[in-house]
């Protein structure tokens, strides 16, 4: 699975670009959203990436936004309860471990919504210009995204 978060605002955008960040749901800076690994997201993914920070993320940060970040119907958090109430599953974490093994996703908790409303980065970002090869925070970071959303916790 994909984790994907909007660092950089939409002014003097391109419109089909902007239509390709609206369709992956990331219409505001800081909003992350977890995509599953197909070849037509890699190609909306790859149109937006001089507006995104994208990478492959781990159950544990995850299992970390569910719990923090994580929102249902009409803002309020999601909660322990509410999860083993209304799923199959005991814990945060077992729902992230399903859910980055594909056997799950967001839509199996009803009423979730898809998106995470992400905290600024926490001592910032190294910049929103420059890919993240040349030292900078956009592009294809890998295992290294944990580590940035770990910041936005």
């Amino acid at each position: 699975m994909y984790a994907a978060v909007r660092l950089r605002g939409g002014v003097k955008t391109r419109q089909d670009i902007r239509d390709t960040l609206s369709m992956i749901r990331l219409d505001r800076i800081n909003h992350c959203v977890i995509l599953p690994e197909t070849p037509n997201y890699h190609g909306m993914i790859h149109k937006a990436k001089d507006y995104i920070a994208w990478g492959v993320i781990n159950p544990e940060t995850l299992a970390q936004m569910l719990e923090n970040r994580g929102r249902l119907e009409g803002g309020d958090a999601l909660t322990l309860e509410y999860l083993t109430k209304n799923t199959k599953f005991k814990s945060f974490g077992e729902l992230a471990k399903a859910i980055c093994e594909g056997k799950s996703s967001l839509a199996d908790v009803p009423k979730l919504k898809h998106v995470f409303r992400m905290h600024p980065a926490r001592k910032g970002l190294k910049g929103t210009k420059r890919t993240f090869q040349e030292g900078g925070d956009l592009g294809f970071h890998g295992v290294e995204i944990n580590a940035l959303l770990n910041k936005m916790r």
